[in-house]
């Protein structure tokens, strides 16, 4: 908290006005979502759209640009390296979509509630069935022409590496024609280092990064995205392969150009 308190009219501004625009999401989504009818896609849509909206709001209470290389997809599945519970809202704010999550996401205080809303899918890592739960809503959710997003590493990084890809959320895309798409992203921050400030892994704890992040100047994300034309029809070729387009996204990242 010592950081912290180097900023303290920046960092009360900020708790105020994360704390307004996380009971406006609230709102946002009760409203957005109170009356809609018709298919389950119909809502996973409405869903997406309202997190993309929200996160905008979010992400300029921290001071965050997002900054995007390649075309951004509109459907299909999108794998990408996963470094901070910030990825959401920086993907969510350049392309409405649904994510995949680990179950712990779910009760994340503020982000928790807002993956859940927002209609993200969350899979029980131990239990070895569930993969099969998370897939066939997976197909659903692509057969209708959304956006799904995967993070293939199982769990976020400093982002040093991409760690090596799990293959079994690939299946939706395995012998079929959605479209697929390879992902990268990287933060930097102007008064501070963006493996430990904004990259979210290790033994952190949520409150004390959370309020870290709230205190700096300026965080930058960069998002470069490639689709991928042939791709592998066995799975764990398949995740040999993304794994191989996110590293050589991460090697050849130069200056990106502003959305």
């Amino acid at each position: 908290m010592k950081r912290v308190l180097r900023h303290p009219f920046r960092f009360a501004v900020r708790i105020v006005w994360f704390t307004v625009e996380i009971i406006l999401a609230v709102f946002g989504f009760a409203f957005a979502l109170c009356f809609r009818r018709g298919p389950t896609s119909a809502l996973a849509r409405a869903r997406a759209q309202c997190l993309q909206r929200h996160s905008r709001r979010i992400l300029r209470v921290l001071g965050a640009d997002v900054s995007v290389r390649g075309r951004a997809p509109v459907s299909g599945l999108l794998v990408s390296n996963h470094l901070s519970y910030l990825d959401i809202l920086v993907l969510g704010t350049i392309t409405p979509a649904v994510f995949v999550a680990k179950s712990e996401v779910r009760g994340w205080p503020v982000f928790g509630w807002l993956a859940r809303r927002a209609g993200t899918l969350f899979i029980e890592r131990a239990k070895r069935g569930d993969v099969a739960r998370i897939n066939e809503e997976a197909e659903r959710l692509l057969e209708a022409g959304l956006l799904l997003v995967v993070f293939p590493e199982g769990t976020s990084s400093d982002g040093r590496e991409v760690l090596p890809f799990k293959s079994s959320l690939l299946e939706p895309i395995v012998g079929r024609r959605h479209p697929l798409s390879a992902g990268h992203i990287s933060y930097e921050v102007e008064d501070g280092d963006a493996s430990e400030d904004v990259c979210y892994w290790g033994a952190m704890t949520f409150g004390p990064h959370l309020l870290k992040l709230l205190s700096k100047r300026r965080v930058r994300a960069s998002v470069t995205f490639t689709a991928v034309e042939k791709f592998a029809d066995c799975r764990k070729e398949l995740a040999r392969q993304l794994h191989s387009e996110v590293s050589r996204l991460k090697a050849a990242r130069a200056t990106p150009i502003t959305a």
